[in-house]
């Protein structure tokens, strides 16, 4: 496994990273396809052997279950200071005022609550989920600030959002001497590249780095045109992202063209053309399967040529940018 430097900062990461939304008790009501402790914690062991130590969560994640299941793993497999820790907020979590968004009430209630289930006393990389238009980005920038400086947070980092929205934010940072982000946690796949014309620039400017989620479109790239998986036909989040469409087919059949080419499997093609952007450190690999994190380490060390990078590019059309 190779590791990166997260944008400009020192902080240095796997260049695959465990995405955790996966891992939590169906019960809880958030996802029916999630795998609870007992089917979950073998991936964390798995990661470790493959060398990604950048394991990424929610606060929101199966309502707090999936960061409970992390905590478990890091303490059954590993030291706390050899694993990268992400986590998020601001995703409505239950009913008080400080159960969602970004004021200093939510900021301060909702990363104790996290590192009670994590059972850790700091968190390395400590992410707004989205973008708050109901609190000022002073309050919200500074409250994540205070949280680096009384030790509960390392660094910070951002989801989903306008340029404009994350370009403002860290504006206020600089203004006011306070701590910058220094990721960015947002959609790109070969199924969704509006962040080439949105954010990539920006990023690239300022020395943020990218941590791409749904990298592999759902697993819309990871297998034929037309093909469901269990997962796929009961995943209302994923398909609200990515329904089948016919201006999708080419992109995907080029996938699999060039992974029958290499006799290698498409999930591999499609992340390692994601790795190929150089504003990208580590996209986020969700895995229920345990060949989906050895297909993703293999993907990192995959180099494609010019002539495949072209036939995968060539039949995308823009859309509309979305998931903010």
């Amino acid at each position: 496994m190779e590791y990166t430097r997260l944008g400009r900062s020192g902080l240095r990461v796997s260049r695959i990273a465990l995405g955790c939304m996966s891992f939590g008790d169906p019960a809880t009501g958030f996802q029916k396809w999630t795998l609870p402790q007992d089917e979950a914690l073998p991936y964390f062991r798995q990661a470790l052997d493959l060398g990604i130590t950048f394991w990424d969560t929610a606060n929101v994640y199966s309502y707090g279950d999936s960061e409970r299941i992390v905590g478990e793993a890091l303490r059954r497999f590993t030291h706390r200071d050899e694993i990268v820790l992400a986590t998020k907020l601001f995703i409505k979590v239950g009913e008080g005022p400080g159960d969602s968004g970004l004021s200093r009430k939510a900021i301060m209630q909702q990363v104790d609550a996290s590192l009670s289930r994590l059972g850790t006393d700091y968190i390395d990389l400590y992410q707004i989920h989205r973008f708050d238009p109901n609190t000022p980005v002073e309050e919200t920038m500074e409250a994540l600030h205070d949280l680096v400086k009384a030790g509960k947070v390392r660094y910070i980092g951002a989801s989903a959002m306008w340029a404009w929205q994350f370009a403002k934010m860290q504006t206020a940072a600089d203004v006011h001497g306070w701590t910058r982000f220094i990721s960015m946690q947002d959609q790109y796949s070969l199924l969704y590249r509006e962040e080439e014309r949105e954010m990539f620039g920006l990023l690239a400017d300022q020395g943020v780095g990218s941590i791409p989620y749904s990298p592999l479109a759902k697993g819309r790239v990871a297998r034929p045109s037309g093909e469901q998986t269990k997962r796929s036909s009961d995943d209302p989040v994923g398909n609200a992202f990515f329904a089948d469409t016919e201006r999708d087919r080419p992109v995907i059949d080029a996938v699999e063209q060039v992974a029958t080419a290499r006799d290698v499997p498409m999930a591999q093609v499609a992340l390692a053309w994601v790795l190929t952007n150089p504003v990208v450190a580590a996209p986020i690999i969700g895995a229920t399967k345990p060949h989906h994190l050895v297909d993703a380490a293999v993907a990192a060390e995959l180099t494609l040529t010019p002539e495949e990078l072209t036939a995968l590019e060539e039949h995308y059309t823009v859309r509309v940018a979305g998931g903010f």
